[in-house]
């Protein structure tokens, strides 16, 4: 989908502002709240926006080890193990990957001892060949959409 230049004045604002309500956003862009809540439509039928949610912090939660588990799967028991992880509270993402492994997972523990408690759940699932863990020490670039935002906002200003 084309996000225009307004389209990217409306996200960075949902970004930088989330607990702004619609008529606010609207009054600060300058527009109609009618246009702006249609375009706010817009961008979630397309899946630009996803979610409305609040960022929660894991750390906060109680769960500030952060490590990545890569997963071997048996050929073909590829959904059988995905479905399997969405039952692990800990597991926060996962995904089908290429390279070393089938499956990449973000996973966050209490302490050392209950991460490798989660990655012994892990290794004896069904399907599971083997798990390779890397734990992350410190977040450099925290998770961010405004700088992509941008700069799609910008492509679409040269393309014209």
């Amino acid at each position: 989908m084309a996000v225009d230049e307004l389209d990217t004045r409306i996200l960075r604002l949902m970004i930088e502002q989330p607990r702004t309500s619609v008529r606010e956003y609207a009054r600060v862009l300058g527009i109609a709240r009618g246009t702006l809540q249609a375009r706010i439509d817009r961008l979630e039928r397309t899946g630009v926006i996803t979610g409305t949610g609040p960022v929660l912090s894991p750390a906060a939660l109680g769960h500030p080890v952060l490590a990545f588990v890569h997963i071997e799967v048996t050929q073909g028991h590829l959904d059988d193990v995905g479905e399997a992880l969405a039952e692990v509270p800990e597991i926060v993402e996962a995904f089908s990957i290429t390279g070393g492994g089938d499956l990449l997972t973000r996973v966050v523990a209490r302490d050392n001892g209950h991460l490798e408690d989660v990655i012994q759940r892990l290794i004896n699932l069904p399907g599971v060949v083997r798990t390779r863990t890397e734990m992350a020490l410190r977040e450099r670039v925290p998770h961010r959409m405004l700088p992509l935002v941008e700069s799609v906002g910008r492509r679409t200003r040269t393309v014209r």
